[in-house]
């Protein structure tokens, strides 16, 4: 998501570095090409008109043209815009002061509500909290079963009923049930519609009242853009909202719902999902997801990842192993297994600065699902010694290799080559004290 708004301020930005001293020609030239960048990328054109006006009475206030580096102050003041236009600062999650916390979620058809909803059990349950989930659509064929499919799956209890009934006398039977099997979290799980009518507003409304919510998160898909955004402005009219979690921001989508929706709504995005796994669900923090618009990574968020997938203990030991040199196959294969837990490859890059930079020294490879079947398949029918000694790996041994593992020599070698340069990089990275990279993967391996 968001990558042709990424490229495209990035190359804007790249081509304001060039000149020495900026004018306030040049500011103007480079703010209109941000400006349509970001009308392209599906942002409410009030929000990108306030957000242009506000970026060049900053950089125009703030002595940019007379600096060392007026670009670079640019970007910086870019960064900061966007940041305020994101929120400003993370809202967490509230929980209630007394009794169980209370969560209903809300939104259109197809935008993910009922994974949602399993999602946050699955969240708050990694954090030592007892929920359930209530299951309250009777619209959507098969809404129900497939709740109750993600709670066994993440191990929560789901409470629903067979004979349709208003969520809210739904909803005042699960209270009950969660207080009887000693739940601390209730997640409500809604009907979608497509257009806000008074009915269904009347029925939300009801739900609300019955279930009196810590919480009323509204689901936004990402894909749906603009017209997401206008609808959750008319659920929060309906039922007060209290944050916003836009699904789906993995996809395609242009990225407009996520920059324009705190401005349109006013409420905070707390959440976004990244992927297909129940686990994909990433707290919003604005200044991380600024920087990764703008390029600069998100190594925070990245090594919060890593130490879940990984563990901090293995991830010192491979550290270990990198900063003495003895980083091997064995190890690369681990590591691989291990970072498609984490989730999406392209969007863990895009947490890196200098993602391109990252791909050219791995070879430009396409790393996705088929990459990493591939390469596991040539390390598997490698012998023990080969993985643990790479330099033996002479001409027949690659073509048995390859028999071996369904490919050809040449992808054999190509692994090979990837995986002396990611050594390289892994072992650069590591012993990299004073950059961004360096520092995130000392903070994580303890050094």
């Amino acid at each position: 998501m968001l990558d042709a708004l990424s490229e495209r301020l990035q190359s804007t930005f790249r081509r304001l570095g060039t000149h020495g001293k900026i004018t306030e020609a040049d500011l103007d030239a480079a703010l209109r090409e941000v400006r349509v960048a970001l009308l392209e990328a599906d942002v409410n054109f009030r929000v990108v008109r306030d957000f242009i006006a506000a970026v060049r009475e900053r950089a125009l206030g703030q002595d940019v043209m007379q600096s060392i580096t007026p670009a670079q102050q640019v970007i910086g003041v870019v960064h900061q815009q966007l940041i305020a236009i994101l929120g400003g600062d993370q809202t967490p999650l509230q929980r209630a002061s007394q009794g169980p916390t209370k969560i209903i979620v809300c939104g259109i058809k197809g935008s993910g509500k009922t994974t949602l909803v399993a999602r946050l059990g699955l969240h708050l349950k990694s954090q030592g909290m007892r929920p359930m989930l209530v299951a309250t659509d009777f619209d959507r064929v098969a809404a129900t079963e497939q709740l109750q499919v993600l709670g066994e799956q993440i191990g929560v209890p789901v409470y629903s009923e067979v004979k349709e009934a208003p969520a809210a006398q739904v909803a005042k039977r699960a209270l009950r049930e969660a207080e009887r099997q000693n739940c601390n979290a209730i997640i409500v799980d809604t009907r979608g519609t497509v257009s806000l009518d008074d009915e269904f507003a009347d029925g939300l409304a009801a739900l609300a009242d019955e279930v009196d919510p810590t919480e009323v998160l509204i689901a936004v898909d990402s894909m749906t853009g603009q017209e997401a955004v206008n609808l959750a402005k008319e659920f929060d009219e309906a039922v007060e909202g209290t944050g916003i979690v836009v699904t789906k921001v993995d996809s395609d989508a242009r990225g407009g719902a996520v920059l324009s929706v705190r401005s349109v709504t006013g409420l905070p995005v707390k959440f976004i999902t990244t992927g297909e796994r129940l686990e994909a669900l990433e707290a919003f923090y604005p200044d991380r997801f600024a920087s990764r618009v703008l390029g600069m990574g998100d190594v925070v968020t990245l090594v919060e990842r890593a130490k879940q997938a990984i563990g901090e203990r293995d991830a010192k030991e491979v550290a270990r192993r990198m900063s003495r040199g003895e980083f091997d196959l064995q190890d690369f294969l681990t590591q691989m297994q291990q970072v498609k837990s984490m989730g999406s490859i392209t969007g863990m890059l895009e947490m890196m600065p200098g993602m391109s930079g990252l791909k050219q020294q791995l070879g430009g490879a396409n790393l996705d699902e088929s990459y990493f079947k591939q390469s596991e398949a040539i390390i598997q029918s490698m012998t023990v010694a080969e993985r643990r000694r790479p330099d033996i790996l002479n001409g027949s041994r690659r073509r048995r290799i390859a028999a071996g593992s369904g490919t050809t020599p040449a992808d054999v070698n190509r692994l090979m080559n990837q995986f002396t340069q990611a050594k390289k990089l892994m072992q650069m990275m590591t012993s990299n004290k004073s950059g961004a990279v360096g520092r995130g993967l000392r903070g994580l391996l303890g050094f």
